[in-house]
């Protein structure tokens, strides 16, 4: 694995943290960060149990078919060690170094402590969690993400698989979805996808990253079980300039041009996601909506759930947990003004 980001997961939030604004408080969680891989203390005793203020119950779900999910997920990139960090070569390097299995298992105990009961979760990173559910009694769930592959029997093996392992549930990968939409692939894959999908009894859904997902789902009249889309506000400074922005520019290296998305931005048309989703009755588990760390929880929480998402995926590190939580929970008390109905 390269040391530059994978456009999968996202790191940098990690670096601003669940309380941060600005670069003070962005400073003290490197800070956090820096000293726990220097003094070893990254490979804490896993045996020791959470405590959390957080009480039983406090964090809210919500339901994709029968499965209770909680309305905060965990990131999956906590074990893969993706990061979206922009141009800092160094960052999937310091996160590897710092989440080791053990600091792995910690923080998802902290997180089921806190009430988060889902892991989004690539098929590459079973190995920890397969292990740390075979060792304790609470397993946590997970939402696998699976490529998009037009042979049928392939697609069907591949989907078995991850089914034999233990997903909890299935989506098409953002990314594999996002490509075979650019190239011009046929909206039948991803609809066989789903029927292969809920033929083995678990919730199917269909990623993505560009709006043309769920509107060509939605015309096709395709029935997922709810979509995973990328939904971030678009006021931070390293955003694409509006007039720069181009579909799939996310998927392409834009390096010779600075005026392009250069690993910076997901979610190109976000007032145009809100208002499509907001006619659409599937539930909608939305990533990125820190954009990869340009925006505080503070501020990301409250755009997704105000604006029609379900759910919402967020990278965390043990010692953001507790506080991410905590600010789902808010603003989760906070949204009168939602226009979207609740669709789980």
């Amino acid at each position: 694995m390269t040391d530059k980001t994978d456009r999968r997961c996202f790191l940098v939030r990690g670096v601003l943290g669940a309380a941060g604004i600005g670069a003070a408080y962005t400073s003290i969680e490197e800070n956090i960060l820096s000293a726990a891989v220097e003094d070893g203390s990254a490979s804490t005793d896993a045996a020791k149990k959470p405590v959390t203020d957080i009480a039983p119950g406090d964090l809210p779900c919500g339901k994709i078919r029968d499965v209770s999910l909680s309305r905060l997920f965990i990131g999956g990139n906590l074990i893969g060690g993706w990061a979206h960090a922009r141009d800092l070569m160094y960052a999937s390097v310091l996160f590897k170094s710092y989440n080791t299995e053990a600091k792995v298992f910690e923080t998802l105990e902290l997180a089921q402590a806190c009430g988060i009961n889902t892991i989004q979760l690539d098929p590459a990173c079973w190995d920890p969690i397969t292990k740390y559910n075979q060792s304790r009694s609470e397993k946590i769930q997970t939402m696998v993400c699976v490529p998009v592959i037009a042979d049928k029997t392939q697609m069907s093996e591949a989907i078995k698989r991850q089914i034999d392992l233990g997903a909890t549930l299935l989506y098409s990968h953002g990314g594999s979805t996002d490509s075979h939409m650019m190239n011009g692939g046929s909206i039948d894959v991803i609809g066989q996808m789903i029927d292969l999908i809920k033929a083995e009894g678990v919730p199917a859904g269909v990623g993505g990253h560009s709006l043309n997902m769920p509107i060509a789902c939605e015309q096709n009249k395709l029935n997922p079980d709810y979509y995973v889309k990328t939904f971030h506000a678009d006021r931070y400074w390293s955003a694409t300039a509006v007039e720069n922005r181009k579909e799939y520019d996310w998927m392409r290296g834009n390096a010779g041009d600075r005026n392009a998305n250069n690993d910076a931005m997901w979610c190109n048309n976000p007032e145009e996601t809100a208002a499509f989703m907001e006619t659409v009755d599937k539930p909608w588990v939305a990533f990125k909506v820190m954009a990869a760390g340009a925006i505080s929880p503070r501020h990301a929480f409250p755009h997704a759930f105000k604006n029609g998402a379900d759910f919402v995926i967020a990278g965390m590190f043990d010692f953001q947990v507790e506080m991410d939580v905590k600010i789902a929970i808010d603003a989760l008390r906070r949204t009168d003004d939602r226009k979207r109905p609740w669709r789980a």
